[in-house]
């Protein structure tokens, strides 16, 4: 049972942790989460690598880490999840640059956006969620196999308890856009891809693990209008009498968790909050993760679906 909870911070997570010896890639490590986890990792000698689609606001996140943690080794790379050809070019470079990886978050995310497509002709958050850190994932995967202690942390979210994945209809081709059932879907895969990544890569000793960081008041809500959010303010209200807002240091405790606890050592393809292991639960709206998203069935239907719209095959 981990000793953190709901309030837990990043680097009450990281105390006493020495990570001196690891490399740690972080996407959408320019702001919120990504941005308080890379300062967390930094202070405890983590080698971090912040990638984003904007160097400017990069380097203004480097200069940020480095001002609080005094650390030098802290490097950036350009990656838009919403451009195969982006991601693609991303993993050749790290390739190029990098020994190895030990710690891989693939934090970064859109939520709730209007209806529309990513470079490649994706549903928006479908194709930046997911299918952009499927194809990043596959080409780092030469640089994690590399790692010790090997781990990969996928930040989903308990919007997955709003719907499944549709793998026959992923871009809504043939059913009305919600904009947040399509979130919902989204995160839902992001589960499903860490429970596919265990099956596969765990055997190899790299260990996956699907967070919920809590609500918390960052940039990812920037797509959603002033009546979107007071709707969703009240719908969590509803269902939720105890709910309270996380701050940044608070949401990114539980992605720095699952990165270090010893306590998940070979216990990967589960789904994480408040820094512990989440149970199954098909009734709560408050806490738990759904077994549709723990489904070994649909994880490889979802695997299966990835590889086809983006043509990318993982390395045996």
């Amino acid at each position: 049972m981990s000793k953190f909870g709901k309030e837990t911070t990043a680097s009450e997570v990281l105390e006493g942790k020495d990570l001196s010896d690891a490399t740690v890639f972080i996407t959408g490590g320019n702001s919120g989460l990504g941005l308080e986890t890379g300062r967390a990792m930094a202070a405890k000698g983590a080698h971090v690598i912040l990638a984003g689609r904007n160097q400017a606001k990069l380097d203004d996140a480097v200069a940020s880490i480095r001002t609080e943690t005094g650390s030098d080794s802290i490097e950036t790379i350009i990656c838009d999840l919403g451009s195969i050809e982006s991601v693609r070019a991303c993993g050749n470079e790290a390739n190029g640059r990098l020994e190895k990886i030990d710690l891989l978050i693939n934090n970064a995310g859109i939520m709730a956006t209007p209806l529309g497509t990513t470079k490649d002709g994706f549903e928006s958050q479908f194709g930046t969620n997911h299918l952009g850190h499927f194809v990043l994932t596959s080409q780092l995967m030469p640089l994690i196999e590399k790692g010790r202690n090997k781990r990969i942390v996928n930040l989903s979210s308990r919007g997955h308890h709003i719907a499944p994945t549709n793998v026959e209809d992923p871009n809504f081709d043939n059913q009305t856009y919600d904009p947040f059932v399509s979130y919902g879907k989204s995160k839902t895969a992001n589960v499903l891809f860490s429970v596919g990544l265990e099956q596969r890569f765990g055997g190899k000793g790299i260990h996956t693990y699907a967070v919920h960081p809590g609500g918390i008041q960052t940039n990812l809500g920037r797509h959603m209008s002033e009546e979107m959010s007071a709707a969703l303010m009240k719908s969590i209200e509803e269902r939720d009498d105890g709910f309270s807002w996380k701050s940044i240091p608070q949401g990114a405790a539980t992605q720095c968790w699952a990165a270090t606890a010893d306590e998940l050592e070979g216990k990967g393809g589960v789904y994480c909050e408040d820094c512990h292991v989440a149970e199954i639960d098909d009734q709560s709206y408050t806490k738990g993760v759904r077994s549709y998203a723990l489904d070994k069935g649909n994880a490889d239907a979802l695997w299966a679906l990835s590889e086809r719209m983006t043509g990318e095959t993982f390395s045996a």
